[in-house]
């Protein structure tokens, strides 16, 4: 009785939900506690369902589920909430990917670091990007792979068994308590991974946490293609044009690159770098075996390229993580060669990722001595030629830069570039990103393209559909937005010239860094250092707030950049540095301007802030 009505709920609430649920990266980030965010949603969701209230407006009123749509949202939290309550377990159990093959990495990475065996089984087949040569070699994953015709046959096992089941349904599991995880794939839709038994509950966060550093949940449009099938309704599979829709995006990506090497187009930015990690660890296992792996990453930089480096060098021997100070009074360049050179005494192989512009504070290396420095030959101690670096460029805030093409200013440096597809490939409306590499380093995309397809993390149909609408307005967007963007900064200079502002000037913006992005670090007062830190930071809420509660159809307290509308502000520190260490944070106010609002407005409230202080 009580899955009959879980049932009948659901299907009303996905007649009626809001049409955000479906379109949108993020969902009413202005209803967002970080602390809250995993369990806060389904909290007031249950409210709901207790008092069978599935009106619209209601649900729209509801608080943002997970962050982005990397480790949940609004859909895939509904999904695993009426999954739990129809196999009688707590939703938190129950955990969606768009990935195919990364929750069976889940489970292997936890059981790694807790030296546990693992058994895969399965009764088919498993999923056909699933290599486990590759798993057992690069990624350093132990497990034994076990094809059965029914669970009933299994035997005892001192450790962990995943059953991997393809299935039409993907709802549909039966559970036995020989089995520890259930993973139900379904070729166009993604996975759904059940934890079996409260003896694994304790995988649940580090298996939500591979979901939010290495691919994505479930994406909504196909989500609701769970919850149809979920509740009997008959499922309507949209169709796309792929071929056409993939031609146009890596048509699109050439022009604007200037790239000739193979692209790769992943699930999520995230997906996409660490496509580009392992790959490059798997290269240079072949090219130079026995050798350390160095990642240089700066601390401070977008919280998840910290974190996933420092997780993949967790379970990787050989791989460790070095800190590359950039910005904030630290020189890129200084600390790049400091770094290399240290590098090159252990006869190590050096793997650099860097954003340029700087995140947050908007920082351009001199170009010519970062080349320099790159491009410098080293010697090991023993006199032989330092391993190439290569240069991996996060160039989200100015994907419209030439780094890449012939003559270009790393053509000399093996450099492979990505970007963000939350920001302004698609304009906000999905996560999708891409990576290419310049000549020099044209011959590792095979290696990362291998590893984009054995985590299943490539762009989803519609994503590319997305991509291919939005990619090809892409840089107007972004000189749209610039100009809007430097017109705001220019105006808070001239009304609050006490405040600092981080943005490229205007000869670096004749170069083509056209940001849209700027930080405010607020002025501030008191009699100690603490005092007037905890001044400025009550300072940027206080002006957040009333930007948002003030321009509320435009002002959003967003993370992101480059949507099609409106204003973003975020506090790094709170946000996208949320795993950064505290010394590293940034307590500044981050915001991100978009090719369409309305400047006069936002300069007016500006204005009123600065009379109230």
């Amino acid at each position: 009785m009580q899955s009959n009505t879980v049932l009948n709920y659901i299907l009303n609430v996905v007649k009626s939900m809001p049409s955000d649920w479906l379109k949108l990266t993020t969902h009413r980030l202005d209803i967002y506690n970080e602390e809250l965010a995993k369990t806060e949603f389904l909290e007031q969701f249950e409210n709901l369902f207790n008092t069978n209230n599935f009106q619209t407006n209601t649900l729209s009123e509801l608080p943002t589920a997970y962050d982005y749509i990397r480790l949940g949202h609004p859909l895939s939290s509904v999904l695993e909430w009426a999954l739990g309550k129809v196999y009688n377990t707590n939703p938190t159990n129950v955990i969606s990917f768009s990935s195919k093959s990364t929750p069976i990495l889940a489970v292997l990475r936890k059981n790694l670091l807790a030296n546990k065996n693992t058994r895969i089984v399965y009764t088919n087949q498993l999923p056909n990007c699933f290599d486990v040569d590759a798993v057992r070699k690069v990624y350093n994953y132990n497990f034994e792979v076990i094809k059965i015709n029914n669970i009933e046959e299994l035997s005892e096992f001192d450790g962990t068994t995943v059953f991997v089941s393809e299935k039409e349904n993907i709802c549909d599991f039966s559970l036995s308590p020989k089995v520890d995880f259930y993973i139900n794939t379904q070729s166009t839709l993604g996975s759904i991974l059940l934890v079996n038994g409260t003896d694994n509950e304790s995988y649940v966060s580090e298996i939500q946490h591979v979901r939010r550093r290495e691919t994505i949940a479930m994406t909504p449009s196909n989500t609701v293609i769970a919850l149809q099938q979920l509740t009997g309704q008959p499922t309507k599979k949209p169709t796309f044009n792929t071929a056409n829709n993939k031609a146009k995006v890596l048509n699109s990506i050439k022009e604007i690159t200037k790239s000739n090497s193979k692209a790769v187009v992943g699930s999520s930015g995230l997906s996409i770098q660490y496509a580009i990690v392992m790959g490059l660890i798997d290269h240079a296992l072949e090219k130079y075996p026995g050798k350390a792996i160095k990642i240089v990453v700066p601390p401070n930089c977008y919280g998840g390229t910290n974190d996933q480096a420092r997780r993949i060098a967790a379970c990787i021997e050989n791989v460790e993580v070095i800190d590359l100070p950039v910005d904030g009074g630290n020189n890129m360049v200084q600390s790049v060669d400091v770094v290399l050179n240290k590098i090159a005494e252990e006869d190590a192989v050096p793997f650099i990722i860097a954003e340029i512009p700087t995140n947050p504070r908007v920082e351009v290396p001199n170009l010519l001595k970062l080349k320099e420095v790159l491009s410098a030959t080293r010697t090991t101690p023993s006199e032989n030629k330092a391993i190439e670096p290569v240069f991996i460029l996060d160039q989200t805030f100015c994907p419209n830069v030439n780094f890449l093409g012939q003559n270009e200013i790393l053509s000399s440096v093996k450099t492979i570039a990505y970007v963000s597809g939350s920001k302004f490939p698609s304009g906000g409306k999905c996560t999708a990103g891409f990576a290419v590499a310049n000549k020099k380093a044209a011959n590792l995309m095979d290696a990362i393209e291998k590893h984009i397809q054995l985590c299943n993390n490539e762009a989803t149909e519609l994503q590319l559909e997305i991509l291919a609408e939005q990619l090809p307005s892409m840089v107007q967007r972004i000189d749209d937005a610039y100009k809007n963007t430097r017109a705001f900064v220019n105006y808070i200079e001239e009304v609050l010239p006490t405040a600092k502002i981080n943005f490229v000037s205007e000869e670096l913006a004749a170069q083509g860094f056209t940001p849209s992005v700027f930080s405010l670090d607020l002025p501030t007062k008191g009699n100690t250092d603490e005092e007037r830190e905890t001044y400025k930071r009550a300072l940027n809420l206080k002006l957040i707030n009333l930007m948002i509660s003030e321009i509320p159809n435009e002002s959003k307290y967003c993370v992101s950049y480059g949507q099609l509308k409106g204003c973003y502000w975020t506090i790094p520190a709170t946000s996208t540095q949320g795993t950064t260490k505290e010394g590293d944070k940034d307590y500044i106010a981050r915001v991100a301007i978009s090719p369409d609002l309305d400047l006069e407005l936002h300069k007016k409230v500006f204005l009123d802030f600065v009379k109230s202080i």
